[in-house]
């Protein structure tokens, strides 16, 4: 346990949040740094990952992040937390993907009902890493046609191709490889795209993993870092409980959490309130296993909205004030945000500043139009 101690407010969590999470601070201004600094990002939606890095990396574009994917490989694409694609720095994606990696034979329910069975996985692995050394990245379409002509057969409409593919990502086999023009993926073999990785004993990763979540997401207790990594209870505990030693100890509602004790603690200077528009997916709305401080019951089903879909939001001074969405036409951005009440007036020039930050990230100019509450 830390020497040092909090007490803090919710305002002060809220504040230590967005600044552990990159929003509220000087960022890397560079894509594999920003996304080093949040250890992951979910990314099952590319575009939406492309701007969850935009707040959290000083000056740069969509482009240097498509690039960084694509060209430089300095992120990757790959299934980690909670069985879910995630954006990583290629630098920890070997352990990451290690410690996530399930036993071969862990053959799911769904897996056997869409006719992935032990026989055919054990047949799949090898015949997509023969397939993709001999021919390169292949979108998904392309390599279930690969394997199709290797004798590996999988209905190619439905999901079996999806779960396919995670399930020899999960094996450390392959990962996203670059994507077409059209932002469609492909995937490549792990190990090429990369290159080979030293293992690390999972008892250290576990604990790794958790003073990373600490770092970048706190004050944190370990329920919230079970929640985030989807780990068995009792392996987020354990890691989490090696790695809390070196950070602070606050006290948050009565409960226990722990954060960097260099995040400062002084309320927002005479700048104004910080906002930041966050996209679909974003780790500001997932890393915690409870959004009541940031998000009130009464607003919650406009944020999460069934099915697994989690909305772009508004936030401000680390509160969730609404939700804002952009459309593209004639060369120019319109963003439309949606308060849940009364918008505070001293919120609109960082709403502005947003917006034309959201222009600049994607290339052309953007306006603002904030919708009057009913």
């Amino acid at each position: 346990m830390s020497a040092v101690a909090y007490s803090l407010t919710e305002e002060q969590v809220l504040r230590c949040r967005m600044r552990s999470q990159r929003l509220a601070s000087s960022s890397p201004a560079d894509v594999a740094g920003a996304v080093h600094s949040m250890t992951a990002l979910q990314a099952q939606s590319t575009r939406d990952a492309r701007l969850a890095v935009r707040p959290r990396a000083d000056g740069i574009d969509a482009s240097a992040v498509r690039a960084a994917c694509n060209q430089a490989r300095s992120v990757v694409r790959t299934w980690a937390m909670r069985v879910t694609l995630h954006m990583l720095a290629a630098s920890d994606t070997g352990w990451i993907v290690d410690l996530y990696r399930p036993p071969a034979s862990a053959v799911s329910r769904r897996q056997r009902q869409l006719g992935l069975d032990e026989d055919l996985l054990a047949r799949a692995l090898p015949a997509i890493a023969e397939v993709l050394s001999e021919r390169g990245p292949l979108t998904r379409a392309g390599l279930v046609a690969e394997l199709a002509r290797a004798g590996v057969t999988v209905n190619p409409v439905g999901q079996a191709p999806a779960h396919l593919v995670s399930y020899a990502a999960r094996q450390g086999l392959i990962c996203r490889g670059a994507e077409t023009d059209d932002d469609e993926p492909t995937y490549a073999l792990l190990a090429d795209w990369i290159g080979e990785h030293e293992p690390v004993a999972p008892g250290r990763s576990v604990a790794e993993l958790a003073r990373r979540f600490i770092r970048s997401r706190g004050p944190v207790g370990p329920g919230d870092f079970a929640y985030w990594s989807g780990l068995p209870l009792g392996t987020a505990r354990r890691g989490f409980d090696l790695a809390a030693g070196e950070f602070a100890e606050a006290d948050v509602a009565g409960e226990p959490a722990w954060m960097d004790p260099v995040l400062e603690l002084a309320d927002h200077d005479a700048g104004g309130p910080l906002v930041r528009l966050v996209p679909h997916f974003d780790e500001y709305l997932l890393s915690y296993r409870s959004r009541l401080m940031a998000l009130p019951d009464r607003y919650a089903a406009r944020i999460q909205a069934g099915g697994g879909w989690v909305r772009a939001a508004v936030v401000a001074d680390g509160r969730i004030v609404g939700t804002w969405a952009q459309e593209r036409k004639r060369g120019e951005i319109t963003v439309s945000v949606t308060p849940f009440g009364r918008l505070d007036p001293a919120f609109l020039p960082g709403l502005e500043g947003e917006a034309a930050d959201l222009g600049r990230f994607q290339g052309m100019p953007a306006s603002l139009e904030v919708a009057a509450v009913a």
